[in-house]
């Protein structure tokens, strides 16, 4: 029987096997948290990266794209609230010297609490947690959870023991120095968002695209968070990739474009091949300081269900808290009404490799075929794939070998094309579903005669017989009209 667990097992096993993901630093032991993406991976999260560009950037005339660097003055952190509130509330198994987020461990006893049917102290406990997370001090927070999980005799995950030290704030960001002394005043950090380089940069890239509100910066680039309950594979990383896009607008018309955006981002996200029952929406009823409304877009992974991307109505906060640290005015003077405001913020933000586990994870199926044996294949959108066509010529002889790789260079143009001449045909089949390529071209010596090759699709593992002049508009087509065939 197939449990979530062993599907999540053998996905990490085959992001491995077929050169998707390996481990950071695998031979020296690899480093926890960190991952390294193959050819076929990083064909994928490209493919990915392409898409949410597109559809961001160059489908809309009002926002723009920028790259801003991973190292930035350290008062932004300051400015944006990080250096003091960027923690988690951590507390250490003195049995296993394991540390845990105190607040994950609740809500993990809670989950219980549900599973078992005890609804009466459920609800005790989540009223005492919402309490403890509501409290106006760091300290209070901690104590409050720190009193929860005794109370409530939770133990420790790994160990089965109760002997845990009291809880504290711990703060996620990476510190470095910059220049050749390191002391306090050469202290920066490794961003843990790339929002803040978008806020720091609103003047600079309205003036030069010659910009006005409402109008979007949006930007694909790498953060990095000390990650002390990292897990998931590559959900939860302490180096990873983030895409998102910061809306600029008029105080008060936030909440219709902050709906609009919810509905762009959901059909982004169908229209890269995942199914409408697999995702849904949480809505947050605890809102960060600087929201007015947010909601977070959740996939059902096989290890549960887990936010994918989020988005939020950020208000002013942001430029306001720049125009306080820097002393320089981040307000927008609109030269049709003549106002002067602080503009507000849509923020939309995903995480690429979140959607590239995501991916995985929608794609992967294990079929029992009619003859008894069993095949493992991605079904990724052909646009998602890493691999569109695959051209394999029947046997190394006979001409062969020569027409495959003429028609593979009429099609490199246009697709990501793979040539594999090694192997019995049906194994060849069998590796090309496995990393998810949607279409297999054969050559065989009917090619040779009249000019036609097989073309199989992954999915329903048909064959079509068609001239190799009409090869192109053929696998377009098909691109264009495919829809998934597996519930």
């Amino acid at each position: 029987m197939n449990t979530p667990t062993n599907v999540f097992e053998h996905i990490i096993s085959l992001s491995k096997r077929r050169g998707f993901i390996f481990q950071s630093s695998e031979i020296y032991g690899g480093l926890a948290a960190t991952y390294d993406y193959g050819p076929l991976g990083v064909e994928l999260k490209r493919n990915v990266m392409n898409r949410w560009w597109n559809a961001m950037v160059r489908q809309h005339d009002n926002i723009e794209g920028i790259d801003a660097a991973i190292l930035m003055h350290a008062t932004v952190w300051k400015a944006s609230g990080h250096v003091d509130a960027f923690n988690d509330p951590l507390i250490d198994d003195r049995a296993s010297k394991r540390r845990y987020r105190a607040d994950q461990l609740i809500e993990n006893h809670m989950a219980k609490l549900e599973k078992d049917g005890k609804t009466e102290h459920l609800a005790e406990v989540n009223t005492r947690f919402v309490a403890a997370l509501n409290a106006e001090t760091d300290e209070a927070v901690c104590k409050g959870l720190y009193d929860i999980i005794m109370e409530e005799k939770i133990k420790a995950p790994d160990s089965g023991a109760f002997d845990w030290t009291e809880v504290r704030q711990f703060n996620l960001m990476f510190s470095t120095y910059s220049g050749p002394v390191a002391d306090a005043d050469a202290k920066i950090y490794l961003r843990p968002e790339t929002a803040q380089g978008i806020f720091v940069n609103f003047h600079n890239v309205r003036e030069t695209a010659r910009q006005q509100i409402p109008f979007g910066i949006a930007q694909i680039g790498k953060a990095f968070r000390n990650e002390i309950v990292a897990r998931q594979f590559i959900f939860r990383m302490r180096e990873f990739e983030q895409m998102e896009m910061q809306y600029f607008l008029k105080p008060g018309a936030q909440l219709e474009a902050y709906e609009e955006w919810r509905a762009k981002r959901l059909q982004w996200h169908l229209d890269n091949g995942i199914r409408e029952e697999k995702l849904r929406w949480h809505v947050h009823e605890k809102l960060a300081h600087y929201a007015d409304a947010a909601v977070d877009i959740q996939y059902e992974f096989p290890f549960g269900w887990s936010e994918v991307e989020g988005i939020h109505s950020r208000t002013d906060y942001d430029l306001r808290r720049h125009q306080e640290f820097s002393g320089k005015n981040m307000h927008y003077s609109d030269t049709q009404s003549g106002e002067k405001y602080l503009p507000y913020v849509v923020e939309t933000s995903t995480g690429l490799d979140r959607n590239v586990l995501m991916l995985l994870c929608e794609a992967y199926r294990s079929e029992k075929l009619e003859n008894g044996e069993t095949r493992d294949v991605l079904k990724f959108h052909p646009r998602i794939a890493p691999i569109t066509v695959a051209v394999l010529p029947l046997v190394k002889k006979d001409g062969m070998p020569e027409t495959a790789h003429s028609i593979e260079a009429e099609l490199r143009d246009f697709f990501n094309v793979f040539y594999d001449e090694k192997g019995a045909i049906g194994r060849r089949y069998r590796r090309m579903d496995e990393v998810g390529t949607p279409y297999c071209l054969t050559i065989d010596g009917q090619t040779l005669e009249d000019g036609t090759v097989t073309i199989r699709d992954r999915d329903t593992m048909q064959q079509d017989r068609i001239h190799r002049h009409h090869v192109l508009n053929y696998l377009k087509n098909k691109i264009q009209q495919w829809k998934s065939t597996t519930n």
